[in-house]
């Protein structure tokens, strides 16, 4: 566990480096989030009662969306893992007294937590000092924040996981552009990057909250601006556990599988 700590240490640190793109991507999205929330609030304006979401919940959802935009952002990708399974580098790995998945998961956390830990503070900061219902309400109570932060941590799990698995994949395929593109359409429109889960039809929206998508930022947000009430929270939070725990143990036999594939082809 030590070297795996440690390892993940250097990658967080590595990561806080990139002070001017944290800065440019910061105002974009400062600058994207205003845009969304002022174009749901014209639409809320024209019928607020057709709205499935109230208007301080989905300002909520949108800022804190920016703000840990790094956590759920699915192109986030290290394509030197992809091109190391590629040209049969990764075979080096085994001569490590290390196991693979495991030094991925690492790597893919640190990743995150460092891209957000820039950016995080300034967006929640703006979010807050701007006036209802365009702001950040803080008003939330103890037990609710606990869900909250519980769920961020298994939408942080999650999200990694489901990396790992298209990872994970690509000792299978010849080429996993193809597959990356699709997971990322796929997790953006159901995961609730391109409008929160509630506008969506309602047998798509049914399908998206049970598949893994639904266990990233569709849980954690809607918790913090009360969309999603406090007796349903045991059951949302038990959804996304049963997810990390699937997505992990497929991930985790489909990299075994595919070490031994890399080393019977002589990779």
């Amino acid at each position: 566990m030590r070297q795996y700590l440690a390892f993940s240490r250097m990658r967080l640190l590595a990561g806080l480096q990139y002070r001017a793109a944290a800065l440019a991507g910061m105002s974009t999205q400062l600058v994207w989030g205003t845009m969304e929330i002022l174009l749901y609030r014209a639409f809320w304006l024209s019928d607020p009662d057709s709205f499935p979401m109230g208007m301080e919940a989905l300002s909520a959802y949108i800022w804190l969306q920016q703000a840990f935009l790094a956590f759920f952002a699915m192109w986030y990708w290290e394509m030197d893992l992809v091109e190391a399974v590629k040209n049969g580098s990764v075979a080096y790995e085994l001569t490590r007294p290390t196991d693979l998945y495991t030094m991925w998961m690492a790597r893919s956390l640190a990743l995150r937590l460092s891209r957000a830990a820039l950016r995080a503070v300034p967006i929640l900061l703006v979010g807050i000092l701007v006036p209802a219902p365009y702001g950040l309400r803080l008003r939330i109570s103890p037990v609710v924040f606990l869900a909250f932060l519980t769920a961020m941590a298994l939408m942080l799990v999650v999200v990694c996981a489901y990396t790992l698995l298209i990872y994970a994949l690509s000792f299978y395929l010849t080429d996993a552009n193809g597959i990356m593109v699709l997971s990322v359409a796929a997790a953006d429109l159901l995961g609730g990057a391109v409008v929160p889960l509630p506008f969506l039809p309602e047998g798509l929206r049914q399908l998206a909250q049970l598949s893994p998508f639904g266990a990233m930022q569709n849980i954690p947000l809607r918790i913090f601006g009360g969309d999603i009430l406090p007796e349903s929270i045991p059951a949302a939070l038990g959804l996304q556990l049963f997810w990390a725990v699937v997505l992990i143990a497929t991930g985790v036999l489909l990299t075994r599988g595919g070490l031994r594939r890399a080393v019977i082809l002589g990779g």
